[in-house]
């Protein structure tokens, strides 16, 4: 936590003649106190006032205007119910004093506020300091908390942002969906209006979160308008939000997760390629699909020597109803595919390990079936006005279940194993190819940011159970507690350099926000993509969480082989280097399950004491120990990379730099700038052409020395939820750096998951050859070169690689037993 030397900050602007007479606050205190476990009631003179802590550093302020709570909804929140605490409580003459083991909370009688301090007494949020005008308010239908903005404080979250990382004096506006104006340049391809998955959370500087348990539209106004305040604000429903305390963002990311839902873990295939097409034919094309082109793309991935591991079908699969057209869902497949079972067969005998389908949460007729008049008639959708509608009711579950067994199930009985979900925005608002804005009124604006979740939740629990293992489902829209149902893409952008650098600002936000897989379509959605482009996008998208490759235009349609030689060999260089990163990719899932740490994570995650992080929105880590570095102008040459303190290294190069300073590094357009920590340990595995095509019997340490560090190597069975149970097992691996020694330590895989047999072979950056290299104690001999190290088989040895200066140890032995070696 950052420290900050407050003063009353007079807010010049702040007039409070006729600014008050439009707003009620709860009042002053009017004598009903009581107290319930560990919720705290208050009756004031316009509002009842809620004060719950749950966790000894997070609490829950809830106001009522009407003196009514509302129930407990389960699409946001999945935790309510708390353990009893030792809470301090006191009555003054003017304010109430709670205490926990780590937070201080003040509740001032008239006017009534709410003032939270750490335990220490250090200030984390004021209402009392705007004399009035701070906490809770009513505007019409609207509620709003108004709180003091401290000198320097800086936020992050608010969901996928794709305008900037630190939100400090922005006025942020939370409501799924995008643009709507005309020409879509300025509507629908507008970043400063995309709002495919906000979140309404924040992580301020001073060590605290809020999140606005509120499903309705909401603004946030971050000092934008008021010197010295900030303020949240509900269109309509209850004034409830949740104060977290960290001070780290790690830890309140971890209690935001725990509160909102950690994120599963998917199907470890599920970090391999993930491909989607048009079937040959994306819209006004459309006769040109068919179920070969589907077989010969995987094919040709396969022939080529390009590992892919998922597919999806694009919408272009299913033949358009009369009602709905594109927007809606027939599940009726388009008389091109002759013969999809067989399709979906030779996928799978060419090792996809996933194939689905995309659709969209309206029902349509088709040529043969009417799932929409069939669903309707049973009231099964969700009613539009004074007529049945065309949403599937996913709020029902008895709508969910006929939707499975009646719809689904046309796909899903033939081979599609997932689904790409998308336009849950269309719920209440405007579809994309259409003026059509489905449901209307205060209970579809109510729903319209839970239904992408609700939308999300039925395919991703209903395919687990068909499939029988963990649930993957792709999805377009979220919001708070969609990192439940992973994943999510950040939507349609073009393949335009202007696009490019938002979109790695949406990877760093959402990742902020409690959502860590995350992917987008590589090299952009619509329009066809510049060569060089493309090769950057690729690039950062094999860099990040999920590896999605997909796109729009005809005939390209992203496919690295229509992208130039240049284009080709990048993606297939990029693509083997991902599933070599598995093992490291994989470990960090489970941290992220555990935790709530995203993969793709913001500079200032990881170095919050360094201000000078805030800012940075083109740079970011893929893990605790890599920091990736996008290229985002065209024809650079360079690029400014700043390295926060620390030791660090060129993970091409090996040289090593020191932190706190700026850096300008080479990019020629076949490498990406990546730099990692000193300490780290990377585990590598061998290239393979899908996941599970061979055992993962011998892994690679890179492992770049500084001080003493650890990393903590995850297995389970990868496709099961056992590991929920805790049947997975951790290898501890560590190094410890002093003088011009280096000790690096494997212990054996502690857990009840039975991992294969493995062997290691440490790659170990260091400047100069070694004069001893021991194995347990016994000396090691020096090798002809490095392929004689490089089989689980290989005999003990070591090589010096003095023009890459990297020293490979094969220390012999296996995981079976603990190993130990040492560099002098």
């Amino acid at each position: 936590m950052r420290v900050f030397h407050f003063s009353l900050i007079v807010l010049l602007s702040l007039s409070l003649h006729g600014f008050l007479a439009a707003q009620s606050g709860p009042g002053a205190y009017a004598g009903g106190y009581a107290r319930n476990g560990n919720t705290f009631f208050f009756s004031n003179e316009r509002a009842d006032v809620r004060l719950e802590f749950c966790t000894p550093s997070m609490i829950r302020v809830r106001t009522s205007w009407n003196r009514k709570f509302e129930d407990n909804e389960p699409w946001m929140v999945v935790a309510y119910q708390w353990p009893e605490m030792a809470i301090s409580a006191s009555e003054e003459k003017a304010r109430f004093v709670f205490q926990t083991a780590r937070l201080k909370v003040i509740v001032q009688k008239t006017p009534f506020a709410v003032d939270v301090f750490t335990a220490e007494g250090a200030p984390l949020l004021s209402e009392t300091a705007l004399k009035g005008s701070g906490g809770a308010q009513k505007e019409g239908d609207a509620v709003l908390c108004r709180k003091q903005l401290g000198p320097d404080e800086h936020f992050f979250g608010f969901g996928e942002r794709m305008d900037f990382v630190d939100q400090r004096n922005k006025l942020v506006k939370l409501n799924v969906g995008r643009g709507n104006a005309r020409p879509h340049i300025i509507g629908a391809y507008n970043v400063l209006q995309a709002n495919y998955c906000p979140v309404p959370f924040f992580m301020s500087t001073r060590g605290y979160g809020i999140f606005l348990h509120n499903s309705f539209a909401n603004e946030w106004d971050m000092g934008a308008t008021q010197p010295g305040a900030y303020s949240f604000k509900a269109k309509n429903g209850e004034l409830d939000y949740y104060v977290i305390y960290g001070p780290t963002f790690p830890a309140i990311l971890d209690q935001y997760t725990q509160l909102t839902g950690k994120a599963p873990l998917m199907p470890q295939f599920a970090l391999g390629l993930q491909v989607g097409t048009y079937s040959g034919g994306t819209w006004g094309h459309e006769e040109k699909t068919s179920g070969e082109y589907v077989v010969h793309l995987v094919r040709k991935f396969r022939e080529l020597g390009i590992p892919i591991d998922i597919l999806h079908l694009d919408s272009t699969w299913r033949v358009f109803g009369k009602n709905g057209g594109k927007g809606a869902t027939s599940f009726e497949w388009r008389e091109t595919f002759t013969n999809p079972k067989s399709m979906f067969d030779s996928l799978y005998a060419m090792h996809i390990n996933l194939a689905g389908v995309h659709i969209r949460p309206r029902f349509d007729n088709g040529n043969k079936l009417t799932l929409l008049d069939q669903a309707r008639t049973l009231g099964y959708t969700y009613k539009e006005g004074g007529n049945p509608g065309e949403f599937v009711n996913f709020f029902d579950p008895k709508a969910v279940d006929w939707w499975w067994q009646n719809g689904v199930m046309n796909v899903a009985g033939i081979g599609a194993r997932f689904f790409k979900t998308d336009e849950g925005s269309a719920f209440g608002s405007m579809a994309n190819e259409s003026d059509k804005v489905g449901p209307t009124g205060l209970e579809a604006e109510k729903l319209h940011n839970v239904f992408p979740i609700a939308y999300a939740k039925a395919p991703y629990e209903k395919f687990s159970a068909f499939n029988g293992m963990r649930g993957m489902n792709h999805t377009r829209e979220g919001y708070a507690g969609i990192q439940r149902y992973p994943f999510i893409f950040a939507g349609d952008w073009p393949s335009e350099w202007q696009y490019f650098a938002p979109v790695i600002k949406a990877g760093i936000n959402i990742g902020l926000s409690g959502v860590g897989n995350w992917a987008h379509c590589m090299g952009g959605f619509e329009h066809d993509a510049d060569p060089e482009l493309y090769i950057r996008w690729c690039q950062f998208g094999l860099l990040s969480p999920v590896a999605h490759l997909f796109g729009m235009d005809h005939p390209g349609y992203k496919e690295p082989w229509n992208y130039g030689e240049e284009g080709l060999k990048n993606f297939k260089k990029y693509t083997l280097f991902r599933y070599r990163l598995l093992p490291y990719l994989y470990s960090h899932s489970y941290d992220m399950y555990r935790t709530g740490m995203p993969l793709m994570r913001a500079v200032a995650l990881e170095q919050q004491e360094e201000e000078k992080v805030d800012a940075i929105a083109d740079q970011y880590f893929l893990g605790s120990q890599m920091m990736v570095c996008p290229v985002t102008v065209k024809g650079a040459q360079t690029r400014e990379v700043y390295l926060p303190e620390g030791t660090w290294f060129d993970y091409t190069t090996g040289k090593k730099y020191e932190g706190k300073q700026y850096l300008q590094v080479l990019t020629p357009l076949d490498q990406i700038p990546i730099l990692v920590k000193g300490g780290a340990i990377i585990p590598l595995q061998e290239p393979v052409q899908y996941i599970g095509e061979k055992p993962a019997n011998f892994f690679t340490l890179e492992i770049f020395p500084k001080g003493e560090s650890a990393f903590t190597l995850y297995d389970d069975d990868g496709t099961s939820l056992d590991y929920q149970k805790g049947i997975f097992a951790q290898t501890n691996i560590s190094c410890k750096e002093t003088g011009g020694e280096v000790l690096v330590v494997i212990d054996t895989p502690k857990g009840p998951f039975a991992v294969v047999e493995r062997s290691y072979l440490l790659a170990i950056r260091r400047d100069s050859a070694p004069a001893l290299v021991t194995s347990a104690g016994t000396a090691l001999p020096a090798t002809g070169g490095l392929t004689a190290l490089k089989q689980a088989s290989s005999p003990a040895g070591w090589h010096y690689d003095a023009e890459n200066k990297v020293l490979y140890v094969q220390p012999g032995g296996n995981n079976r037993t603990r190993i130990q070696v040492t560099v002098k």
